[in-house]
């Protein structure tokens, strides 16, 4: 099981007019979020990533499309939201989901486009012959704890692809495993592998890794995360691993600039969805999709240091590596004849001059095989509009979170009655309205739902109307849900339930 944190991506200069074929890495961190220098957290160390951040366009209002690990990264990799791709839920043992034969996803572009193309740490997606690399080191082949958590692993992998660089363009994809939980998979190494690497006893050593440890009382927490010991010590053990992470990510950029790429490398930077927290991963609250994002271009060195407050997607990033390279965005079908197009943009652009995209989306329908709680979300300007389709249910918990200190000291402080320090009740938590609404900028902590308040029924309809015209874009098998449907040769195409809902 696993969510996606941080992307990073390197390519030298573009083809036109430029003196290097275009050279492009991608570095993905496993659950991570704003916990970093870069984003004001001045509670962690992360000079790596905030050196980063001197150099690059640092993006405010950055979103995942779907809070879910797998389908965070199918979407990633081909520019459409879960629901288009196929990739529903998580992709390995018993969870199974898979992309549509049919997709042509961003490593099968560039390869058709003769951009060699590479992948270390953890994947997590599938068919293979839809995510194709001519170079891979994965949990597919590979310990995911070696090539996505050892960053002394991981610097050699890089050397050994940059070292074995032909004359063509590369696309290098990193995938860190770091800051995610392995509570529920390799418990001995603590809540988030904090332990691994560390050179204790059984815990082996990784000779880059220099460990930093954190004192329950010195974290930053969240505003949607309880506010007790244990969420501390929780948070504590996540900043060890993003330290981790944060060092991984300086020996990358340092082995590509041991190899000449260094200053003409575009880096991308981000997260695939909310830390595994209440509120975090699964969810599609602001708090659950609201990414880091920071993108470093040698054409764009005037930018650097600079604070873009435009809206990006993850399922911008396709679009943006595949304009980078000059390569034509995809036109195609999936299933019959009905064409698929990116309705991602490039933000390249943003690198240019602040944009006024003030719109994301987002998709979600499973996390793990059982956890069936489809939800679609707009984000237009300061509002939010979700829509629960399945809100008579509880809200699921994944097996991670589950066990997780965070969500048992939660359970424990519910079932005695004490206060959780909390900003909800666990009911508020598992039982949600189907539509909710909320101002961000009034209501940072997303408490307030504004859809029965008739003062908000404008813009309540006018997000509906934008959500459901993108469900119709992007072909949304759930457009109809769940008070009808789908007729796709029948007119009106939603044919109504009469279910009550």
């Amino acid at each position: 099981m696993g969510l996606w944190a941080l992307a990073l991506l390197l390519g030298a200069l573009r083809p036109g007019g430029a003196s290097a074929p275009a050279r492009n890495v991608l570095l993905l961190l496993d659950d991570g979020g704003f916990e970093s220098g870069a984003y004001n957290n001045s509670a962690i160390q992360t000079p790596n990533l905030d050196a980063l951040a001197q150099r690059s366009v640092v993006f405010q209002n950055a979103f995942t499309s779907v809070s879910s690990c797998s389908p965070s990264r199918a979407s990633i990799l081909t520019g459409l939201p879960q629901h288009q791709n196929g990739m529903y839920g998580l992709h390995q043992d018993v969870h199974h989901f898979n992309s549509f034969d049919g997709v042509r996803s961003l490593p099968r572009l560039l390869s058709q486009a003769r951009v060699r193309t590479g992948i270390i740490g953890k994947k997590h997606v599938g068919p293979e012959a839809v995510y194709p690399f001519d170079f891979a080191y994965t949990e597919e082949n590979s310990s995911v704890l070696q090539v996505g958590r050892n960053i002394t692993r991981i610097k050699a992998l890089v050397r050994q692809f940059l070292q074995s660089q032909d004359e063509r363009p590369f696309f290098l994809y990193v995938a860190f495993h770091d800051p995610h939980r392995c509570g529920h998979s390799q418990p001995q190494y603590g809540a988030f592998c904090e332990k691994f690497g560390n050179g204790e006893s059984g815990m082996g050593w990784i000779p880059d890794w220099k460990p930093q440890l954190y004192r329950p009382e010195q974290v930053q927490v969240p505003h949607f995360v309880p506010d007790t010991p244990a969420a501390r010590a929780d948070l504590a053990a996540q900043y060890t691993t993003i330290g981790r992470m944060d060092q991984g990510i300086g020996l990358v950029l340092e082995e590509l600039g041991h190899a000449g790429f260094h200053n003409s490398t575009l880096v991308i930077y981000t997260s695939d969805n909310g830390i595994p927290f209440p509120s975090g991963r699964t969810n599609l609250y602001r708090s659950g999709t609201a990414e880091p994002l920071l993108i470093s271009s040698p054409e764009h060195t005037k930018c650097w240091g600079q604070v873009s407050q435009a809206f990006a997607t993850l399922l911008d990033l396709t679009p943006t590596i595949l304009d980078w390279f000059s390569i034509p965005y995809p036109s195609y079908s999936i299933f019959g004849t009905k064409r698929v197009q990116l309705t991602g943009k490039s933000l390249l652009p943003a690198l240019e001059s602040e944009q006024p995209w003030a719109t994301a989306f987002s998709s979600q329908s499973h996390h793990e095989v059982t956890m069936y709680y489809p939800m679609r979300a707009i984000q237009h300007q300061q509002f939010r509009l979700i829509h629960n389709l399945n809100y008579k249910m509880p809200f699921p918990i994944d097996q991670d979170f589950y066990i997780s200190p965070t969500f048992q000291d939660l359970l424990n402080r519910t079932r005695a009655g004490q206060p959780t320090h909390w900003n909800k009740t666990l009911h508020q938590y598992y039982y949600r309205d189907r539509w909710e609404l909320f101002d961000c900028s009034r209501d940072p902590t997303e408490s307030q739902n504004l859809a029965p308040d008739p003062r908000y029924a404008a813009i309540f309809q006018l997000l509906r109307a934008q959500l459901l015209k993108w469900q119709w874009d992007t072909g949304d098998p759930w457009v109809c849900a769940p008070d009808a449907v789908l007729e796709e040769k029948l007119n009106p195409q939603c044919r109504l339930l009469h279910n009550e809902l």
